[in-house]
């Protein structure tokens, strides 16, 4: 007999998601967390305009607000070159989000709120269980999973498996579904300070030849910081990464100032390598979701969005496969997950490589740059991209993209 019907490896927003969403349909979820709750994450920890329409739908909008979430009305960006971006969800070109501003609130408040509303929803939830590998039965179709919990060794079986357990996710390694992209190969380096000077309700993003960090006010004072750069360039870091991170600010004229008595007031935790994606995001028996899934890179900085759209989007196909009566009729629904899932992001998929691409090429970047600066209408447009509410095809048209990158 097994433990559930459904098994959801990860309670980070793409497991809570996932759970809640088939736990409101009825199934039977088990859920599994190596991490007691709260904890840390490493993450950029904004949410998009559209990222509030999911936490409306799972009653934790408003408890996200109380909690102190900030409120993100748009995107700064500043190239290598100087040249300033400033883009706003509310724009003239007419699109609008499910709300006019982001959020951007610590996911250790975020994620147990998640966690906890999957918990409401009826879903059985183990934390400090760490998933050490996939069980198959005769045929190579994934039964569940064995794990580690409280110090002793179990297995725990279910119909349907989800990994929804981030990067390098187990359940998608031990499938052997996952793989690393060439480019880009970039890691994080991600902490909190207090008192950073000149925050606004903007997001930034300040790009250098060697990589780039992301500012945004998260909420009572305290703001988000994010370094992106090179895996080569972040061997540097090992060891002393606390001391790298403040001593990269130091050297920016522009952040120097503003970071000038602030405190770092968390640990600064690495994440990464990122430009991660399933070949598929699926097999027999099992599925993944969020960053198990794929993470190209947390420029745009959508991650969270993806995550809670993706248990969204994934949901109905689970229950299908559920209820399939035979393995054949599970199969052919979870494979239509994955076709889902390659039209539902697609577009924004191929935004993130042009972007990424921009980011590492100081050249293009500067030049899209200068465009931008001076063509808000086009900012705005890519804002919105970034925000999950302007469809991708504004961006990779022909006129947008020669607009951008040809002298005008």
């Amino acid at each position: 007999m097994s433990d559930a019907q459904v098994l959801v490896v990860g309670g980070g927003p793409s497991g809570a998601s996932t759970a809640w969403q088939l736990a409101r349909r009825g199934v039977d979820v088990l859920l599994l967390d190596r991490a007691r709750f709260p904890r840390d994450k490493p993450c950029a920890e904004y949410l998009s305009p559209e990222a509030s329409r999911l936490l409306s739908e799972m009653g934790a909008l408003d408890e996200c607000e109380r909690a102190g979430a900030a409120t993100l009305r748009g995107m700064t960006v500043r190239s290598p070159a100087g040249e300033r971006i400033s883009g706003d969800f509310v724009a003239a070109h007419g699109f609008r989000g499910f709300r006019d501003s982001g959020l951007a609130l610590r996911r250790t408040i975020l994620d147990a709120i998640l966690l906890e509303r999957a918990r409401q929803a009826g879903v059985c939830v183990v934390e400090g269980a760490r998933v050490a590998d996939v069980l198959l039965d005769s045929r190579g179709a994934v039964r569940g999973v064995s794990a580690l919990a409280d110090g002793v060794a179990r297995d725990w079986t279910a119909r349907i498996t989800v990994g929804a357990d981030g990067l390098r996710s187990v359940v998608g390694r031990r499938l052997g579904l996952t793989r690393y992209a060439r480019r880009p190969y970039r890691l994080a380096l991600v902490t909190h300070f207090r008192g950073v000077k000149g925050m606004t309700e903007h997001g930034e993003m300040h790009v250098e030849d060697d990589g780039y960090v992301g500012l945004a006010d998260v909420g009572d004072g305290v703001t988000n910081v994010a370094l992106v750069m090179p895996v080569w360039r972040a061997r540097a870091a090992r060891g002393r990464s606390a001391a790298f991170l403040e001593g990269w600010l130091r050297s920016r004229t522009q952040l120097a100032p503003r970071f000038a008595g602030a405190e770092r007031i968390s640990p600064v935790r690495a994440t990464g390598p990122f430009a991660q994606r399933a070949r598929r995001a699926w097999a027999s028996g099992a599925a993944l979701v969020g960053d198990a899934a794929d993470f190209y890179d947390p420029f745009t900085g959508e991650g969270i969005y993806a995550a809670l759209r993706g248990g969204e989007l994934l949901a109905p196909f689970v229950e299908r496969a559920v209820s399939a009566r035979t393995p054949r009729e599970s199969d052919a629904a979870l494979a239509g997950y994955d076709a889902a899932r390659s039209a539902e992001f697609g577009g924004k998929w191929k935004v993130e490589k042009l972007v990424a691409l921009a980011v590492a090429t100081p050249v293009l970047m500067n030049r899209a740059a200068r465009t931008l600066s001076r063509k808000k209408e086009m900012a705005d447009l890519l804002v919105g991209v970034a925000g999950d509410f302007v469809p991708p095809r504004e961006v990779l048209s022909l006129r947008y993209l020669s607009r951008l990158l040809l002298p005008s």
